[in-house]
């Protein structure tokens, strides 16, 4: 697969702190690529140098054939953001938000009408255009946001957090856009989101953390990584069942969560058969399943992706 956005030996320092270190990646041609990573981690330092919103100390970034630091206006030609903030201008009509954009952009006068009614009708808000954006519902202003940045005609989108503050059903519609977006346009992903089902849709997904990429796989290939079965477990005493744990099993990981304590292992029959003889302190919830992508964040950062975005 042909690279359209590739990074090399990437690195941002300011005074006391080394934010990106030595990042290196590529997004191929048409990709879903998911990049995931807790507060502090450097991602959005790195999503900011990719997007020519902040200079790199070192390295380099090239997205389309275009180097993000000598060719920033030929790089933001051929990207389009949604944010994460509600970016619109509320006071204006969905049209008058677009028109603007066609002019920050320079589409062309000739074609702005017809970009307009194109986007319009890919997030189906045509009938929406004469309405002020102050009288939109949260899923139809992400729409519309989505709307502008296709305006360009970007190869590349980034997707920040697409469907925060947004009930299930608008986001289950939300992504329903996106990958139509994929199947007919061809455009590339690069999508952050805190909601791991949503980054299970991605082709390969990146992890970073204190200030570098540590892991880039597929989604099913990251859980194979951590492998094996997940035992959940609460106890009447939850602190004495984790001491008798770890005198108990001597192949498999014990991890203590809020509330419950989880054990990693490659045979999980074998455990469970003693588990129950072996307690002293009576089990109050027992749950086995397969590692998720929540599972792979921990094991790679030490913390669950809901704590880590807090």
């Amino acid at each position: 697969m042909e690279s359209i956005i590739e990074v090399d030996r990437l690195n941002k320092q300011y005074k006391d702190t080394h934010a990106v270190k030595n990042v290196s990646f590529d997004v191929g041609q048409g990709e879903i690529f998911g990049f995931l990573g807790p507060n502090g981690a450097g991602k959005s330092t790195t999503i900011n140098m990719i997007c020519t919103m902040l200079a790199p100390t070192s390295g380099t970034i090239t997205i389309n054939g275009f180097d993000a630091t000598v060719q920033r206006s030929k790089v933001r030609e051929s990207i389009g953001i949604i944010f994460q903030e509600n970016t619109l201008d509320e006071k204006l009509t969905a049209g008058e938000n677009l028109m603007l954009h066609c002019r920050f952009y320079r589409v062309p006068k000739k074609k702005r009408e017809e970009r307009i009614q194109e986007v319009l009708q890919i997030v189906d808000l045509t009938e929406s255009r004469n309405k002020k954006v102050e009288t939109f519902s949260g899923g139809m202003k992400r729409r519309l946001e989505m709307a502008r940045g296709l305006l360009h005609y970007p190869k590349v989108l980034f997707l920040d957090e697409p469907t925060v503050g947004l009930d299930p059903q608008t986001r289950a519609h939300m992504w329903e856009y996106i990958l139509r977006l994929k199947r007919k346009e061809g455009i590339t992903m690069f999508l952050t989101t805190h909601y791991l089902d949503e980054a299970e849709i991605s082709d390969r997904i990146a992890i970073m953390n204190h200030g570098g990429i540590i892991t880039i796989d597929s989604p099913a290939q990251l859980k194979k990584q951590v492998g094996g079965d997940i035992i959940e477990l609460a106890a009447k005493d939850n602190d004495q069942a984790e001491v008798e744990l770890k005198q108990y099993i001597e192949e498999g990981e014990i991890i203590r969560q809020e509330g419950t304590i989880q054990i990693k292992t490659a045979d999980s029959d074998s455990i469970i058969s003693g588990l129950m003889k072996e307690l002293s302190v009576p089990i109050t919830h027992l749950n086995i399943r397969k590692p998720t992508l929540n599972d792979v964040f921990l094991s790679f950062t030490g913390r669950d992706i809901e704590h880590s975005e807090s």
